[in-house]
């Protein structure tokens, strides 16, 4: 059966409404979503000479690589004491370290040893340091002994001593070198050598 014209425009507009409707309700509902795209980018650096894990350290100063002088140091002298002055160099191609106090030995003339006793000038009241030298850079220590005051058994007339004119040098205990002592001395008390640390500066 047909129906009438006026239900016709009623369900017409009925149906206009509702797309109107859920087009609203559409917009409404719209959701805007960002998303952030961090990239990381993995660089690689490769140093010369090493591998990865790779580390380098100054070794310690062998004999070979130091030359050296024991020498007096003017105007030291004082209450039957005096002091020399040990300089060692780094004569290598490398750098290299000295610490503390090295092991010594006075020589005769002759390369004969003599008596000696090297210890600490201040024992306990200093932390030894590494001295690092490059080519050409030197460490210093100051020895103060007595030359001609006798200690205990030796001669109280004459030289308590006889003289050193070298100083056999043995840097951490390895190898060892030559210095000449300028000028040469009796060192009383056997051979008894007070140093100080061995430093960077004189």
């Amino acid at each position: 059966m047909a129906l009438p014209q006026a239900r016709l425009t009623r369900v017409a507009a009925g149906i206009a409404s509702l797309g109107l409707l859920a087009a609203g309700c559409g917009g409404a509902g719209t959701v805007t979503r960002t998303v952030t795209v961090t990239h990381t980018r993995t660089v690689t650096r490769t140093v010369p000479g090493g591998g990865a894990g790779t580390t380098t350290s100054t070794p310690p100063c062998t004999g070979g690589d130091l030359e050296g002088s024991f020498t007096v140091v003017p105007g030291s002298a004082g209450a039957g004491q005096i002091s020399y002055e040990l300089t060692l160099t780094n004569a290598s191609q490398s750098a290299c370290y000295v610490t503390g106090i090295p092991d010594v030995q006075l020589l005769g003339a002759s390369g004969s040893p003599l008596p000696t006793h090297a210890t600490a000038a201040q024992p306990g009241q200093a932390l030894a340091a590494k001295v690092e030298l490059a080519p050409g850079d030197s460490a210093y220590a100051q020895a103060r002994f007595s030359p001609d005051v006798p200690g205990v058994g030796e001669q109280k007339s004459g030289p308590c001593e006889p003289r050193a004119a070298k100083l056999r040098v043995s840097p951490q205990g390895a190898s060892s070198l030559v210095a000449p002592v300028k000028p040469p001395t009796s060192v009383c008390e056997q051979g008894t050598l007070r140093f100080e640390l061995l430093s960077s500066s004189p």
